[in-house]
């Protein structure tokens, strides 16, 4: 009922930036929440940004100042700018979007994943 794409990944060197999309596609009756979160090798996966219909937005702390998140909701889609990447930024990115769909189910439904690399 609802599909979700995600692109933008890479290779960047410290200091690059990196833009990822995510866009969902479907029977969308609403999003309530919209965001990244990321997940490195025998870590947790952890929330990066998050974005609210109300357009209040949560940041994780070690991203603050250098990544923004943005959305176009005519096109269901989400950003995230990520600026000033560290090695320690390297992790798979996942996007998600808490949709209320078919039959007025709410539910998140989660992208594939984009393996970001930072590195010299």
């Amino acid at each position: 009922q609802v599909s979700v794409v995600e692109s933008g990944g890479g290779l960047v060197q410290p200091g690059g930036s990196l833009r990822l999309s995510c866009a969902a596609s479907g029977i969308i009756f609403g999003i309530s929440v919209m965001g990244w979160y990321r997940q490195s090798p025998g870590k947790e996966r952890e929330l990066v940004a998050r974005m609210y219909n109300s357009g209040n937005t949560n940041y994780a702390e070690s991203v603050k100042g250098r990544f923004l998140i943005s959305r176009d909701n005519a096109k269901n889609t989400v950003y995230l700018q990520m600026n000033s990447l560290k090695p320690e930024d390297s992790a798979v990115y996942y996007c998600y979007f808490d949709v209320t769909t078919a039959g007025w189910t709410r539910r998140d439904y989660w992208g594939q994943g984009t393996q970001v690399t930072v590195s010299s």
